[in-house]
């Protein structure tokens, strides 16, 4: 793990929000971070020197999916995956844990691992924990995630305590096999246990008695309850070292990233923005704007009059509106290029105020304001 280190930059003295740096072989991650999805090795419609232009520090790509397209090799030869997809910064890759839920049709979870069946062509293989840090370390991912059974919801108590202690059991191994290969990068584990409490207590104590250096969780946003989701949380964090990241698997939305920070959460990554931009929804300081709608057929504003991005600078509504009824290509780019500055700028507020010890009152004036937010009220 020669390399990396993180440290806790500040913590504000009202919340448990906190500020820190990562430091890493490929560059320095200030915390809390937002991390674009590139599953598929691209941060779809945009190039790497856009999404760094755009403020991201690290992104997150997929090691299931890499491993059957391009494959690994493939990516060996090019000389990593850093290279393949021309980011040189921190990549995260995701271990297939969570497409044992959403591909639960071409899986069959069995003790040692899971055999899953491709989606695209048919082709069985089988995924164990050693075999899945193995990938990832001939990817030359920055941080790697342990294979874990990533729970549906919702689901009753015995079904997923039993798969909270296969979890358990494949956190352990991979973290052998991690050991034995030098510990080269960074490893998390991965705190399961659906809404109930006391599972997740378990798992998250075992886990930090195995001496992971990060912890992330994961089997939240699939569905339950917002208020469920911020108990897990609270619950949880104080459960876990100070000194050790945290990182909130697959969340959120703008107001959900401000509540988990504030529950002192370090790292995120959603498909939202890159997705939800591609089908003509901006993300604004006043909450969402789909751009499809026929009231933005004239409107000569910007998507947001507060942002200073690319996208905002140079463009109206009406002509983003207008790409996205005529098809074109650069509607989704440019949305896309707006949401994740969006994102990032969210990131960087909440740094800012965390750091000024004035969280509350950023999290109050933010909510106030996005009306997404009120609208849930």
């Amino acid at each position: 793990m020669e390399g990396f280190r993180f440290r806790i930059e500040h913590q504000d003295k009202h919340t448990a929000a906190r500020t820190g740096i990562f430091y890493t072989p490929r560059g320095i991650i200030h915390t809390p971070v937002f991390m674009p999805v590139g599953t598929q090795a691209t941060v779809k419609t945009l190039t790497p020197e856009e999404v760094r232009s755009l403020g991201g520090e690290i992104v997150l790509s997929n090691a299931y999916h890499l491993y059957l397209r391009p494959g690994i090799e493939t990516i060996k030869k090019a000389g990593g995956l850093h290279k393949f997809m021309n980011w040189y910064f921190p990549i995260l890759t995701d271990s297939g844990g969570y497409q044992i839920l959403s591909l639960s049709t071409y899986r069959k979870i069995e003790e040692e691992g899971v055999i899953f069946r491709s989606h695209w062509d048919g082709s069985e293989h089988f995924f164990t924990p050693e075999k899945v840090v193995n990938i990832q370390l001939n990817l030359g991912s920055d941080f790697m995630m342990p294979l874990d059974e990533c729970i549906p919801y919702p689901s009753p108590r015995e079904y997923v305590r039993a798969g909270v202690r296969r979890t358990l059991n494949w956190a352990y191994r991979s973290k052998e096999e991690w050991e034995r290969k030098g510990k080269k990068n960074f490893l998390f584990c991965i705190i399961q246990g659906g809404i109930y409490l006391d599972i997740r207590r378990e798992c998250a104590r075992e886990l930090v008695n195995m001496n992971f250096p990060g912890f992330a969780i994961g089997g939240l946003s699939v569905g339950e309850d917002r208020g469920d989701t911020l108990r897990v949380l609270e619950e949880i964090s104080p459960l876990l070292p100070e000194d050790s990241p945290r990182y909130f698997m697959g969340g959120g939305r703008p107001p959900d990233l401000v509540e988990y920070v504030k529950r002192g959460w370090d790292m995120f990554d959603c498909s939202i923005p890159t997705r939800e931009g591609r089908t003509g929804t901006a993300y604004t300081w006043k909450g969402k704007v789909v751009i499809r709608n026929a009231e933005f057929s004239e409107d000569l504003r910007p998507l947001d009059e507060d942002c200073p991005c690319y996208t905002c600078r140079n463009y109206t509504r009406a002509y983003l509106r207008h790409l996205f009824h005529t098809q074109e290509i650069l509607g989704m780019r440019l949305t896309t290029l707006h949401n994740l500055f969006f994102f990032f700028s969210l990131m960087r507020k909440m740094r800012e105020a965390i750091l000024e010890n004035r969280f509350l009152q950023f999290r109050e004036k933010f909510l106030h304001t996005y009306l997404e937010e009120k609208s849930r009220k």
